[in-house]
């Protein structure tokens, strides 16, 4: 749906508990083609009497919001929740549904407003039959509807691939070229990763499309107006096939099951539903294009998630889990407790390829280093260590982030830290001055630079992407060519990770946060200078309780202990009391 896109009541849990992860076992093969479906892991029947935001996230503005006017393509409706609606059909007794309204009513500078929601963070989906049972309006021309999906990774579309289910509203160009006779008897799927061969120019994001010049539509005998069919996304761990169930009967869009040959699409999805309307996708580039009727409501029965032949797993809530202790984000050998792996779990992205590139310089330590040359003087220079997935560095707050580089006394460079929320905080190392502990004299040294300092107030350390970048400085480019490395980046809390199963860390001036490992519940029993006793049942997800206590100051004594279930002993478990005091 999102062809540019940077990043983006009462209800049938088939799952159980939010955090809980539900899966079946991998087979060492799946077949796309001749599916067994299982069981219903989880679903969203749309049953209820308001959205579950439990689960999903409605949309409140036109992109701008977030630095993308028009989400990428020039949509020109304002997505509103009071566009969104549980309610029942009236087209067919007796079936409540997710209705999502597109309006003529100005907001803003828009002259549209209709409904979108995601479930990010909240529902993600790895494999497995994904089905949804939906409806939609007259398109005529300038409705845009669509049910699809976006990688959770924090890697800037389309690396993090996009999943598109159904898509309805295409320009005439292309649903005549079908044999369809409107917008509305065509409906098509595609999947979008980033890919080397598509880096043309025109097409600067790199995206391939799997319907680039391919068959990948239905074509109905009935237009798909204001009644039910059921879209499908088949996913194994190596093939995808999209189908249209119409009238009882199942159509494949695409000729043939599509390989699963990026590494993006076998990583959990997110999902999203809405109805854009106009822009780029369609022939409504202006208000005035906008022929189709308004109101216009689709409708949404359910979304269900199967197992497919052994596989599927949907996860519920946030899957960030903070990081402890140290961690490597480029290094062999240093002792850490867990580290990026570039082209495994990160990627390190030179920003200005016409600047630098491969230099000679031998690692500081183990057998890698990240060694370039500067080759065109009067040019700035740039890179980063990117996450391949968000990482929660809250326990760091108090810590250090330590590097060795190796470059020239007479360079000024900079070190910044960025977000996935787009927050970026850069720090200067002026040419010829010891700054964070780095001697330049033009040989290995160190820098041990405060996280509070390289976060800055913006950067949320609890969504960290940019793990190290590092750039020239903007007022003193360098005016001649030379090597330089950088090797051994470690992120340091500043105290051991715990290997205990219950412990405290300080996660930032004015507060803590309570983490234990084991039980099945965990309730914990804590005071303040010796203050009135505080019992609360901590918050359990993926197996790990936290509660976060705030409101403190340097000095204030933290007296605690916890109650845990052991379930295999079948009793509860008093800890011992100790003791905290704030930094």
């Amino acid at each position: 749906m999102s062809k540019y896109r940077i990043n983006e009541s009462s209800r049938a849990f088939k799952t159980l508990l939010p955090g809980l992860l539900l899966a079946c076992a991998v087979q060492a093969s799946a077949s796309v083609t001749n599916p067994r479906i299982g069981a219903l892991i989880w679903s969203d029947e749309f049953n209820g009497t308001v959205l579950d935001t439990r689960i999903w996230t409605p949309y409140d503005g036109n992109g701008c919001q977030i630095g993308l006017c028009g989400y990428g393509n020039a949509e020109l409706e304002y997505y509103s929740p009071r566009n969104l609606t549980i309610t029942n059909v009236p087209f067919e007794s007796g079936t409540r549904a997710l209705a999502i309204q597109a309006r003529r009513e100005r907001q803003g500078s828009n002259e549209f407003t209709s409904g979108k929601i995601d479930s990010y963070n909240k529902v993600q989906v790895k494999y497995g039959m994904v089905e949804i049972r939906m409806s939609t309006p007259d398109l005529t021309t300038g409705l845009w509807p669509a049910a699809w999906m976006l990688g959770t990774s924090p890697q800037a579309w389309p690396r993090k691939g996009e999943i598109d289910i159904m898509e309805m509203g295409h320009k005439a160009s292309e649903w005549s070229q079908s044999g369809a006779s409107s917008a509305n008897h065509f409906v098509g799927a595609n999947v979008i990763t980033w890919n080397q061969a598509a880096c043309v120019p025109g097409n600067e994001t790199c995206a391939a499309s799997t319907a680039w010049k391919t068959k990948n539509w239905y074509v109905p005998a009935t237009p798909l107006v204001n009644r039910f069919v059921k879209y499908r996304l088949y996913w194994t761990d190596t093939e995808m096939r999209f189908t249209v169930e119409d009238n009882g009967v199942e159509h494949d869009m695409y000729d043939k099951p599509l390989p699963v040959n990026s590494d993006a699409l076998k990583a959990p999805f997110y999902l999203l539903l809405n109805m854009a309307v106009g822009g780029n996708f369609t022939d409504a580039a202006t208000p005035s294009d906008v022929t189709a009727p308004l109101p216009s409501t689709m409708y949404v029965d359910y979304v269900r998630v199967y197992e497919l032949d052994g596989q599927g797993e949907v996860k519920l809530g946030n899957q960030t889990v903070p990081e402890l202790g140290k961690f490597g984000v480029y290094t062999d050998n240093s002792a850490v407790n867990a580290k990026l792996e570039a082209g495994t779990t990160s990627d390190i992205w030179v920003w200005n390829n016409n600047s630098i590139g491969g230099g000679s310089l031998g690692p500081y330590e183990g057998n890698n280093v990240l060694a370039w040359s500067y080759n065109k003087p009067g040019d700035w220079f740039g890179a980063s260590i990117q996450s391949r997935s968000v990482r929660d560095m809250t326990n760091f707050r108090n810590g250090t982030v330590k590097f060795r580089i190796k470059i020239p006394a007479n360079v000024s460079f900079n070190i910044g830290l960025a977000d996935t929320y787009t927050n970026v905080n850069w720090l200067n190392f002026p040419a010829n001055t010891t700054t964070f502990g780095l001697v330049r004299n033009g040989d290995w040294a160190t820098a041990t630079i405060p996280v509070s300092t390289l976060a800055g107030p913006l950067v949320a350390l609890q969504s960290v992407v940019d793990m190290f970048m590092f750039s020239s400085d903007g007022n003193n480019i360098p005016t001649t060519a030379f090597q330089f490395a950088i090797d051994d980046i470690v992120w340091d809390s500043g105290t051991a990770a715990q290997s205990g199963p219950q412990y405290v860390t300080q996660v930032a001036p004015t507060t803590i946060q309570f983490t234990s490992t084991v039980g099945e519940w965990t309730d914990l029993h804590y005071t303040v200078n010796d203050g009135d006793p505080m019992n609360v049942r901590m918050r359990l997800q993926n197996g790990v309780s936290t509660f976060e206590a705030s409101g403190l100051k340097a000095g204030d004594v933290v007296r605690y202990n916890f109650t845990y279930w052991d379930a295999a002993a079948n009793h509860a478990v008093d800890t011992v009391q100790q003791t905290y005091t704030m930094r």
